[in-house]
């Protein structure tokens, strides 16, 4: 460990500045390359291979409302988050959480007698 003097402290509380203003930048730099990732457009042969579906079974899926779509004229477009969140809107529960869920609904029904 480096000891310092108390006649360093001006400088180094000013390295320590530029250092966080480094970070922060660096920080909101990489929000906004997630956020834009996040809301890419995509076509179909895109969103397909996210899925790991083949092309005609999306457009299938399409048609029969089960993903969300964006139609622009002739053209289908999807956005990566709605893919997203359509996954994990799929999500099985695990016994433990419906459990869980069921020992909470009798609690409340238990305390509002």
């Amino acid at each position: 460990m480096v000891s310092y003097k108390f006649e360093d402290l001006p400088n180094l509380i000013g390295e320590l500045f530029v250092k966080n203003e480094n970070i922060e930048k660096l920080l909101q730099e990489y929000k906004l390359s997630n956020s834009l990732e996040r809301d890419e457009l995509l076509t179909v042969s895109d969103a397909a291979k996210i899925l790991k579906l083949s092309v005609v079974l999306y457009y299938t899926k399409v048609c029969k409302n089960e993903i969300l779509a964006n139609k622009q004229g002739k053209r289908v477009y999807f956005y990566r988050t709605e893919l997203l969140d359509w996954i994990k809107s799929g999500r099985i529960r695990t016994i433990s959480e419906i459990q869980r869920d069921v020992e909470s609904n009798i609690n409340i029904k238990q305390s509002g007698r």
